[in-house]
């Protein structure tokens, strides 16, 4: 399966780290574009001045651990789509010109389904996908949760409540599930 990563699902560090660790399990190929990424650094340097800096970092290290996953839509695709916020037709472009099966975001009002069926596509959240993972198959997502809650709770040198790690990640029922 292939998915097409929105910016809102690759921003959030926690969220991100979950879902590449997931997706190198081989559970679904992750996708995105240039502009996608191009969004995440923008949307970084509302964290502080090293914001953008670090999320261009992160950005490097992505695609050089996926180099497959980057996609460019064919010149034109993206005049032939509507959606209801065309600033977002670009991520409908990426999935399509990728051959994604579901979009990945949070952003549902944005992404009507009927929308997303005509180009034989659906939406899904992080949540309900991992949630979906991790019932048909719970040892790579439950994996992939531990490594990224050791690292999170290595980097703030404390303990944290997995349930609340995943809450914050806006995963609250895989958290439920696995806290």
């Amino acid at each position: 399966m292939k998915v097409l990563l929105d910016t809102c699902v690759l921003y959030p560090t926690v969220l991100r780290e979950i879902l590449l660790k997931v997706a190198g399990t081989g559970l679904f190929i992750p996708l995105w574009s240039a502009r996608i990424l191009e969004e995440w650094a923008r949307a970084a340097c509302k964290i502080g001045p090293t914001g953008e800096a670090q999320a261009r970092a992160e950005i490097a290290l992505l695609r050089g651990a996926w180099p497959g996953a980057e996609v460019a839509p064919k010149a034109g695709l993206e005049a032939r789509l509507w959606l209801p916020d065309p600033d977002d037709v670009h991520v409908l472009a990426a999935a399509v010109a990728g051959g994604a099966d579901a979009i990945l975001t949070f952003n549902a009002r944005d992404f009507p389904g009927h929308l997303l069926a005509a180009e034989g596509l659906v939406r899904a959240a992080p949540d309900g996908l991992l949630m979906d993972l991790w019932l048909a198959d719970p040892g790579p997502v439950e994996r992939a949760v531990a490594e990224v809650h050791a690292a999170a709770e290595r980097m703030a040198g404390e303990p944290l409540a997995l349930r609340a790690l995943l809450k914050r990640a806006r995963l609250p029922r895989l958290g439920k599930a696995l806290g």
